[in-house]
């Protein structure tokens, strides 16, 4: 199992840009599908995107972000990157990165089994 760290969080304007990167330790990074999902207060995690293990051109995202978000993974360094632009006050949310060995583009929490601890955007407007 891998373990995950989330950073590259912070404030940001309405239209700005950010990348978040998600740190793995462990074995076997290249066998995990990695996706980010986020959580609003008083809102449940939802699913942002996910890159297969199988091929990392394959993704998956939720439409809200399609054509602003896009995922990428460094097999190399262990890493899965967010970058973000054209951010909107409603993306605020703790994001969180998350890993499943062998697993498929799904988009529910409980299918994936390592999680990072999260970190925050905030987007002003």
């Amino acid at each position: 199992q891998v373990q995950l760290y989330d950073s590259g969080g912070g404030l940001v304007q309405a239209g700005g840009s950010l990348r978040l990167s998600c740190a793995a330790s462990g074995r076997d990074f290249v066998l995990y599908t990695m996706a980010w999902f986020r959580q609003a207060p008083g809102k449940e995690r939802e699913f942002v995107t996910a890159a297969h293990w199988g091929s990392s051109s394959t993704t998956l995202y939720v439409d809200s972000v399609k054509g602003r978000f896009a995922i990428s993974r460094d097999n190399a360094k262990n890493t899965v990157y967010l970058q973000m632009n054209s951010l909107k006050p409603e993306d605020t949310a703790i994001y969180y990165c998350a890993a499943d060995r062998f697993g498929d583009l799904r988009q529910f929490p409980a299918a994936y089994e390592s999680w990072g601890q999260g970190t925050q955007v905030t987007v002003s407007s």
